[in-house]
């Protein structure tokens, strides 16, 4: 996996390049390195070459790979990046550190439940369906920012951003604009948006996270 590592070297000087053309500080944006299909020795290479924050999106598939990988190296971070099935949410919270993925209420409900039985903090971001894709999980725009105000008040979670995958036949840019407005509105201060093919412009309209997967591990 020399390649993916090289891959990754080249995708962390872009996001320097981004955050230096947009005025924003070194290292204000953290690369979530999408490893999901790929298996603990395709990704062993990218974590020895430095590379501690990593997205899964099924809590299967990470629990596959991932108890291994951290017992080698103890100080990784984990994204759950896809959607959170109800019955799924006592593994996940013992697995993940991040759920990326809040989109409704019976996963807030279950969240807070889990938090609670375990002991555990994992920190809480709620997705928007930005384009209103009838496809694509995640709360419609409109209501975004009651919902991540339900979600503290009635379920007692700390949602510390949003996140969103925007229209792929469509100019990313007002999409992610949208987003940090509902930011703004809801206080929260986290964006993750921007994927293999548009995180530069995420960047540019300030994401903090970017999820990478193929420009580093190639495709699927």
């Amino acid at each position: 996996m020399t390649n993916a590592v090289e891959q990754l070297h080249a995708v962390r000087t872009k996001i320097a390049n981004a955050e230096r053309e947009a005025r924003r500080e070194p290292g204000a944006v953290t690369l979530v390195a999408v490893s999901k299909t790929f298996a603990a020795e395709d990704i062993r290479p990218v974590i020895e070459a430095g590379q501690r924050v990593f997205g899964e999106n099924r809590v299967q598939e990470a629990q596959s790979k991932w108890p291994a990988l951290r017992e080698a190296f103890a100080d990784l971070e984990l994204h759950l990046i896809g959607p959170l099935q109800s019955n799924k949410a006592r593994e996940a919270v013992a697995l993940f550190d991040v759920f990326e993925t809040v989109d409704r209420e019976k996963i807030a409900a279950e969240l807070s439940r889990e938090m609670t039985r375990q002991g555990r903090t994992p920190r809480l971001y709620v997705q928007v369906n930005i384009g209103s894709e009838p496809q694509k999980a995640g709360i419609e725009p409109r209501e975004a920012v009651a919902f991540v105000k339900r979600c503290r008040d009635a379920h007692g979670l700390a949602i510390e951003g949003l996140m969103c995958i925007p229209p792929a036949d469509e100019n990313p840019g007002p999409h992610f604009a949208l987003l940090e407005k509902l930011a703004r509105e809801a206080g929260v201060a986290k964006l993750s948006m921007g994927m293999s093919g548009d995180y530069e412009t995420a960047i540019a309209f300030g994401a903090t996270s970017v999820r990478v997967g193929s420009a580093i591990f190639g495709s699927r």
